[in-house]
């Protein structure tokens, strides 16, 4: 398999930021710490020049990162059940259950979408985002369910991701959340970072935060304790409905770590379903829109709230 090069233009309001923190802003399905090595291996060139990891990026800088092709993988294939919305040559989109962790981590190496994506698609798989996960452009977190595309070819994964970059990608998600509701509709436009004295956590945050909005429009007061809400995203940070609502005092039923995850409707996690994904087509060039219903826990916690 031959190397895969992203190419990249700095503009000037990311001017000053260090190089692996642009790229993994511009790139999400590559993490930093991965980016780190390969600035380290000499594969990142900032006008045609190998730079060091502390190197700040320039408004015009052209850069391009080599992505070598993927090491055997050595992680085990799963006869797991997976919910296909739809296939074909390109691309794989499943209704992902709750519970279920995308791609292998640290006390999740089974069970995951990638051990039975594996085990389904065989090596028919993309490569770009490395061994532990093929196919996978995005994720959504292990207590979120709903749709999520995968990547059967480094050709759409690179389509996919220039989509998610740009923020082109519709994504619309239902969510249940403390407290009613006055308006109807809202806008939470606010910067998220990571949180300034928890790392494994995100804040809104002003002085180092990237761009995020979310949308929300209100299906249902549950009573004046809770609300049904739809969420739509304009940008895709990382935990990014779950900071913005909590933000303005509305966080989601269960969430043990933007809210106080105590409730008594035995809720694994947050109330967070990705109802809708929307993309142009790496191949047909056709927008192609795709839905997963609200799953039971779902419904039946609407009910019981009622």
């Amino acid at each position: 398999m031959n190397n895969q090069v992203l190419d990249f233009l700095v503009e000037k309001e990311d001017s000053g930021i260090r190089i692996d923190k642009f790229l993994a802003e511009n790139q999400e399905d590559l993490t930093r710490s991965y980016l780190q090595k390969l600035i380290q291996e000499g594969k990142v060139l900032v006008n045609s020049t190998i730079i060091k990891a502390n190197y700040k990026v320039s408004d015009g800088d052209q850069i391009l990162v080599t992505l070598p092709p993927p090491a055997d993988l050595n992680i085990a294939a799963e006869d797991i059940p997976l919910a296909i919305i739809y296939e074909d040559e390109d691309i794989i989109i499943i209704n992902k259950p709750k519970g279920m962790v995308v791609h292998p981590a640290p006390g999740h190496y089974k069970g995951t979408l990638v051990n039975g994506l594996l085990y389904h698609c065989k090596e028919d798989l993309s490569g770009i985002n490395g061994v532990l996960r093929p196919g996978i452009v995005h994720r959504i977190d292990m207590n979120t369910t709903g749709v999520i595309v995968t990547c059967k070819n480094d050709k759409a994964h690179q389509f996919i991701a220039e989509q998610l970059k740009v923020h082109s990608i519709t994504r619309r998600y239902n969510a249940v959340v403390f407290q009613a509701f006055k308006e109807e509709s809202g806008t939470v436009d606010a910067p998220i970072g990571r949180h300034p004295t928890d790392r494994k956590k995100m804040a809104v945050n002003h002085k180092n935060g990237k761009s995020a909005v979310t949308n929300y429009t209100l299906l249902e007061n549950l009573s004046n304790r809770y609300a049904h809400i739809e969420c739509s995203l304009q940008t895709g940070r990382t935990h990014q409905i779950r900071v913005h609502m909590a933000s303005i005092g509305h966080p989601l039923l269960g969430d043990d770590v933007y809210g106080s995850g105590r409730v008594n409707f035995n809720l694994e996690g947050q109330a967070l379903h990705a109802r809708v994904l929307g993309f142009i087509h790496p191949t047909t060039k056709q927008y192609m829109e795709f839905e997963a219903p609200l799953p039971d826990y779902f419904v039946k916690l609407l009910n019981k709230l009622r």
